[in-house]
Parts: structure tokens; sequence; C-alpha cells
């Protein structure tokens, strides 16, 4: 056999291979999207004492959503909403005094003073950042410290949330046994470059992670969670550390689990569409810089990097690019990947047509972001919100 025969024999095994690969992959996120839980849609009333804390720094500009929505929180017979501002330098602090005060159906809690009334909020000052620590560990540990609930909820500032959410969380986090639980909200993307790269993020999880075996699994490489919002029992917590343990990690909410599932306790992500929403980034400059901070961590390695990013385009690219060239094997392939990218979407809330059918591009520019996170990782100039990530 020639050289140019071998190599198009190696070719045709590479598009079938891939091809064969995407549609089992679409076959099991079916099967996940079947498997994956969901809080409930009308939960009972939450009894026991509820700690909901959001770290912030310099989040003038968007929190206020987030803010009135926790407010609006329902069949909570004990809530403490604990914000702490970490060294903002807009009005920050100033905004969450005007939102929660003007509530009086909440009650503020200043330092020193104990918590009166079953429905309280307190804004705290947060500490100098630490040698050894980064801003949101630190500023999660400090917030933890200060609570008194049985659970604790975790919650990010773009996140706006439905008026059921917290009760809905605790009341699955409960019932299923679980020790911690991270509802993935439903992902808000305006620009092109949000619905090409956000969707991927609930897509990857389901699309390759086992659920149920991640649920009760004692391996913490099964873990999956999304720091946007976290339910985590308090004793679960402290007996893994809490914040402590993950101090210095970027993932801080994948490294939680990790290490609550460490010290012999169990989580798992569900489906947050019905209970919460988020915008992450608004621009392609806050989705790159976003990114770029996280995404090296994410892989691991620049081999795993590498490895990861080889495995997704043998099953994502090749395929399409054949099928460009008249493949039957790469045309199946590729409908395969957007079916799955369908089916996620149709779950999750997000934009269907005709944001599934450029899955490549997606899968493309993620490994382009991948590459330039690695690069800035490796030449120290990755920032976020004016502090270094190391």
């Amino acid at each position: 056999m020639t050289r140019s025969g071998t190599r198009h024999r190696l070719g045709r095994l590479l598009v079938r291979s891939g091809s064969c690969a995407a549609v089992a992959l679409t076959a099991h996120t079916w099967v996940n999207l079947r498997l994956l839980r969901v809080p409930p849609a009308s939960p009972p009333d939450v009894e026991e004492p509820v700690s909901v804390l959001l770290p912030l720094r310099d989040e003038a500009d968007r929190v206020r959503p987030c803010l009135e929505s926790l407010l609006a929180q329902e069949r909570l017979t004990d809530v403490e909403l604990l914000v702490l501002d970490d060294g903002s330098t807009d009005a920050t602090a100033a905004l969450v005094a005007e939102v929660f005060g003007a509530d009086p159906r909440w009650c503020p809690v200043g330092p020193g003073q104990p918590a009166e009334g079953t429905r309280t909020w307190r804004l705290l000052t947060g500490e100098q950042l630490p040698p050894g620590w980064l801003g949101k560990p630190h500023a999660c540990a400090q917030l933890s410290a200060a609570a008194r609930g049985r659970v604790l909820v975790l919650l990010d500032a773009d996140v706006v949330l439905q008026p059921l959410a917290v009760a809905s969380t605790v009341s699955l986090l409960r019932e299923r046994g679980l020790d911690l639980v991270s509802p993935y909200p439903r992902q808000v993307a305006g620009t092109v470059a949000e619905r090409l790269v956000q969707p991927l993020l609930q897509w990857s999880w389901v699309t390759t992670l086992p659920l149920r075996l991640a649920e009760r699994s004692a391996r913490p490489s099964m873990a999956a969670a999304n720091g946007q919002l976290i339910a985590v029992d308090t004793e679960a917590y402290r007996r893994a550390g809490g914040h402590g343990a993950v101090r210095s990690a970027v993932l801080d909410d994948v490294e939680l689990l990790r290490a609550v599932i460490r010290s012999g306790g169990h989580g798992v992500v569900v489906d947050g569409t019905d209970v919460a929403s988020c915008r992450m980034y608004t621009s392609w400059r806050e989705l790159r810089e976003g990114y770029a901070k996280s995404l090296w961590s994410a892989s691991g390695s620049p081999l795993a990097a590498l490895a990861a990013g080889g495995a997704l385009a043998w099953v994502y690219v090749v395929p399409p690019v054949a099928a460009l060239r008249g493949s039957r094997a790469g045309t199946a392939g590729f409908a395969a990947a957007v079916l799955g990218r369908v089916l996620v979407a149709r779950r999750v809330g997000g934009r269907v047509w005709p944001d599934s059918l450029g899955h490549p591009v997606s899968v493309v520019l993620l490994g382009w972001l991948t590459a330039r996170s690695w690069v800035g990782r490796r030449r120290g100039t990755l920032r976020w919100k004016g502090r270094s990530v190391r």
C-alpha cells in the first residue's frame, strides 16, 4: 500500500472512530438527562436554620437583582443572609445596606450583636487577604465562620434566585441524604461569544459524568460542582476543613466537593434551571479573562489539557470537517454531536437553534481559551478582580 493510501485509511479510521464516540456520548447524555436530579418545585417549609453566604468584591453594578431575589425567599423558617464586602472600591457595601435596609421583613444584625428574629441580615467587612489564600475562598471562610445555620448556601453575585430556590435546594439536600448539592443555574448568554462558549458548561458534565455513580462515589475525581449556587451541610463542611482546605484553589467549588468526599461525604451537581439563573459575562473581554483565570486549573497540567483538547477535536471537530468533504460517517458524527447539544439546551433552557450547529466552533474556541489560560499561568499574568491568580 502506498504512503498516501495509508494516510487515507488512517483518516477514515479517525473519522469513523470519532463519529462512533460522538454517538456513544450523546447516548450517555440522553441517559444522564433522565437521571438528573431536580430540586422540588413545591418544597416543604425548611425549619432548620439556614445561612446564605454571599461574598462580594466590586459588584455594585450587577448585584442588585441577586440581593432582591434573596429578600424574596420563601418557606424558610429560620434564615440569615450574610454578605461580606471583600475590599470593594465601589459602592457595593452601600448598595447592600440600601437594598436590605429598605425591607422591613428582615432584621439587621450589627457586629457583636446576637441574632434576633428568624429572618436576619448582616454585612461583614472582609479582612486583609493572608498569604497562601485566594480571594473567594478567604471570603467564604470568613462568612462560614460567622454563620449559625445547619446548612450553608453559597451564592455568587451574578445569580438571581427564584422565590423557592433556597428552600428547594435545602429540601433536595436532605431528601437525598447528601452532604452537598450544587444546582446548576440556567446560564444566560447574550453575545455571540457567550452563546458559543457558555453552553459547554452544562453540556460538558451532562455528557461525560455518570451522575448516579458520581453521587455516591468515594472518588474525588468524580466531583462536579458550580460555585454559583451550592448548599452544604455545615457539619460536613467543617469535617472537610471548610474553605481552609481549598484556600489556594481557583476552582474552589469543585475542590470543596472533593474535600467533602475525601472526608467521607457525598455530593453531586443537579439541575438548577428552574431555581436560578446566571449571566456570568456580558462581553467577549469579560468571558476571555474569566476563562483565562480558571481553565488551566480545570485541566490539571499542560499535558492533560493537550490530551483533553485532542480528544474533543477527535470527536467533535474531525467528523464535521470530514462531513464537509462528503463523508457519511463524518455527517453521522456531526449529527450526533448536534443532537447532544440540542438535548442539553432544551433541558436547561438554553438557545437551541442555530447555536447547536456551531458545536465544532465552540470546541475549537474552548481549546484556544485553554491554551491562552496556560500561557498566562506560565507567565504569571493572570489576574481577577485586581488580584493575582497563582
